[in-house]
This record gives C-alpha cells, sequence and structure tokens, in this order.
C-alpha cells in the first residue's frame, strides 16, 4: 500500500455526522451502532474495496477526467492490487482498515508511513479514506479517521498528514473539523494513463499535544 503500488483515492468520504475540537485528532467518540464497525482488512476483503473505491473514484473525478480515464477505473483490478498490498505489506507500519455494516464493508481507509521529503520518522500518511456513497453520513468516515489515528500513535507517529484534491472542499472541511488542517504544501499528481493531472493540497495534525 505505497504511494507506487497502492490505488490512491483522495475523494475521501464526506460524512459529517460529528465534528471535533481542532488541535490533536482523538478518538473519544460515542459507542458505535450495533452493525457498525472498523477492523483490519483481510486478503479476503480486497474485492470489496476494490469496489467500494471505484465507485468512490469515478464519483470523485467525473468533473475532472474524461469518460474513457473513468472507465478504466475497474473494481478487479483495484482489488487486485490491494491484495497484493495486503499479501505483501510494504512495511510493517502500512495498515489498511474497513468500515463495515454488518459484514459488508463500506468503506476504507490506509495508512502508512509519510514517504514525503519533508516528513520526519514519526510523521504518518493516511494514504486514503473513503466510504460508499450510498452509506455516508452514518457515521463510519469517523470511525475510520479515529482508528486511523490511535493506529499511528501505536506505531510511534505523532504526526499525521494527507494529501487532497484542492477542489475537494468537503474532504477538507471534514478532516479539518478532525484537527487535519492545510500546510501549505502542494503538488500535481498524474491520475490517468494519459498524463491528466489534478492538484492536490496536503493537510496534518500533530498527534499529541504541542
Amino acid at each position: 500500500m505505497s504511494t507506487h503500488d497502492q490505488p490512491h483515492d483522495h475523494s475521501h468520504a464526506q460524512p459529517h455526522d460529528h465534528s471535533h475540537e481542532h488541535g490533536a485528532p482523538h478518538s473519544h467518540e460515542p459507542g458505535p451502532l450495533a452493525d457498525a464497525s472498523v477492523r483490519l482488512a483481510k486478503v479476503a476483503d480486497a474485492p470489496a474495496v476494490g469496489i467500494v473505491q471505484s465507485v468512490i473514484m469515478r464519483q470523485s473525478y467525473a468533473a475532472d477526467l474524461p469518460p474513457e480515464a473513468l472507465a478504466q477505473i475497474e473494481p478487479a483490478a483495484l482489488g487486485s492490487v490491494w491484495r497484493r498490498s495486503l499479501s505483501e505489506p510494504p512495511s510493517r507500519d502500512h495498515r489498511l482498515l474497513v468500515a463495515c455494516a454488518g459484514a459488508q464493508v463500506v468503506g476504507f481507509a490506509a495508512v502508512g508511513p509519510s514517504a514525503d521529503p519533508d516528513a520526519s520518522d514519526t510523521t504518518a500518511e493516511l494514504l486514503v479514506l473513503g466510504v460508499h456513497p450510498d452509506a455516508r453520513r452514518q457515521g463510519h468516515g469517523s470511525r475510520l479517521i479515529n482508528a486511523v489515528v490511535d493506529t499511528s500513535r501505536g506505531a510511534g507517529r505523532d504526526e499525521l498528514t494527507a494529501w487532497l484534491l484542492e477542489s475537494d472542499v468537503s474532504t477538507q472541511d471534514f478532516l479539518g473539523s478532525a484537527g487535519l488542517e492545510a500546510d501549505g504544501a502542494s503538488r500535481e499528481r498524474v491520475v490517468s494513463a494519459e498524463g491528466d493531472t489534478l492538484r492536490e493540497v496536503r493537510v496534518s495534525a500533530f498527534l499529541t499535544e504541542q
């Protein structure tokens, strides 16, 4: 699940079903619904994650990519990449988490060490976060980001970053409510085989009180 072999999707969940105080992200939330949970992904979850990711990516990039590029976002191909990443993680600190409604995977988040040139050894990166459109506003995104924070802290990380589409204001607002704010970094990312690029901005937050 590295930045090279992991299917990236910065079209993040947009549940907006609770708010955080700005500052260090935390996980002191009300208990989840009886049939809602977040757990570490298993290899068998890869096809379901691929399906959810393809739906999110096609929706998020619909206004920015031509139809032929959108058609290349195939669930089977994404699932295959996740299967390889889960079978042979790039590092012991790479984790894929899935949000479930009952037994059904409805969202996912991946976290690992940041590969940014200015990152420290204790910086984690939220590599991807997404919730299926039909399952939003049910707390899945909130539970996923809290699990990412707990996982990062457990790996000894004290900062969390994420790259988001500059145009994706709703996700910036959602992560901003969890304490991740724009830190001034930006980049152009290639998002299709034809070389289409989209501008991304980075958000970050310290996981310990400063």
